[in-house]
């Protein structure tokens, strides 16, 4: 849960003296090893300030991989969690670009930092005031940004752009149903049912059942599906009901859409096989994305790609091996071929990598890469060698 951060806290911490003794904190291992003796050493010399301090300085190191420029900012370690990536918010902005827009969980400012970049002028609101405090602090210099105290649920501005990203924990857990958000999302789509809408949202909540009329969006960053975002009507490109959006932090990001092309051909496998990115296949833009790069499916119905080149910025496996998913056979294939580390992707097969694993036994000095899936209503295995993106 992390500290319970106070109103007087965020005043001290944004003070000189703060300043300053937030520096010495910084200078400090605080490993887990080393956090007794840390916070004893702080407690002595800052009294009651030490937990502060100590979260503090925790929690901005923990930022530095998820945030840019937020070396000197203050967070919540439940804010931080929620907390949008530098690179996510960026891109969402710049679809904003030139709209007045109000962010009505603003939370610690991760979204209205970007927004304030390329927005004529921003409102953020939250109900909690320690949050509204620190997101003051973080968006110190930002002049057209705005905060205020209001309730989510009660449309405070008019003509502006609604962004929103619901609380994604009740009870302490983390919770997957639209009702259980903070606030519940089908409030939220009320309150704001005339408006342009942005709603950042969990990917693992079931958008058919939701009935949005307008875009969905799901990001990954690095690899990892970090988001879905729904776009009301008036914000989406013409036709367009699903977007993927593959972001990462050293190489150009890109996005496919339900408009792309999707014709491919069916026909034997290709010389590779490719796992597509998380946000392409939980968007269902996988016959999209193999359209746009002279892909096609090893099964209709299952995600695995294949062809005879890797797309750019992908990790490919190249087929060494076809056999039919015996694990007596794929032993003795494997112990051929002096196998040792072993990697085991599956779909459409109900099997267990790490307990396959612990069963194959590779004691080899070669590296391999199974892909296991069934093509059409057999079991098949690929042997096959991985190779990194480039």
């Amino acid at each position: 849960m992390g500290y319970g951060f106070r109103r007087e806290d965020v005043a001290f911490l944004t003070s000189a003296a703060g300043g300053a003794a937030l520096a010495e904190v910084d200078r400090l291992e605080l490993t887990p090893a080393s956090h007794l003796r840390d916070l004893e050493r702080v407690r002595r010399e800052h009294g009651a300030w030490a937990p502060a301090l100590v979260e503090t300085v925790r929690l901005r190191r923990k930022a530095s991989a998820k945030l840019v420029d937020a070396g000197e900012w203050l967070f919540t370690d439940d804010a931080l969690q929620q907390a949008t990536p530098t690179v996510v918010a960026r891109q969402r902005a710049a679809r904003l670009a030139g709209r007045a827009v109000h962010d009505v969980t603003c939370s610690i400012g991760a979204e209205l930092v970007e927004l304030a970049r390329v927005c004529p002028a921003v409102i953020g609101s939250d109900l909690d005031d320690v949050r509204l405090s620190m997101a003051a602090h973080n968006l110190t210099g930002d002049r057209n940004v705005l905060l205020a105290k209001a309730d989510a649920l009660v449309p405070a501005t008019t003509g502006t752009v609604v962004v929103a990203d619901p609380a994604r924990r009740a009870d302490g857990r983390r919770t997957h149903d639209p009702a259980k958000l903070q606030p519940p999302l089908p409030d939220l789509l009320n309150a704001y049912a005339d408006r342009d809408l942005v709603v950042k949202c969990a990917p693992g909540l079931d958008f058919d059942r939701l009935g949005w009329a307008g875009e969905i969006e799901v990001v990954s960053l690095d690899g990892a599906v970090r988001e879905a975002c729904l776009w009301s009507p008036g914000l989406t490109e013409a036709r367009v009901t699903r977007r993927a959006t593959v972001s990462a932090t050293d190489r150009p990001s890109f996005t496919l859409t339900d408009v792309d092309p999707d014709d491919i051909p069916e026909q034997a496998p290709g010389q590779w096989i490719i796992d597509p990115d998380g946000a392409v296949v939980r968007a269902g833009l996988v016959r999209h994305y193999a359209a746009k790069h002279g892909l096609w499916q090893l099964d209709p119905r299952i995600a695995y790609l294949t062809g005879d080149r890797v797309p750019d910025g992908m990790r490919g496996f190249r087929i060494v091996d076809r056999l039919e998913f015996r694990e007596k056979t794929l032993r003795s294939e494997l112990r051929r071929r002096d196998c040792g580390a072993l990697e085991i992707l599956v779909r459409g097969v109900d099997v267990d990598p790490d307990q396959l694993r612990r069963r194959l036994k590779p004691t080899g000095a070669r590296s391999y890469t199974l892909v296991i899936t069934r093509i059409g209503r057999a079991a098949t295995v690929f042997v096959c060698t991985a190779v990194a993106p480039s």
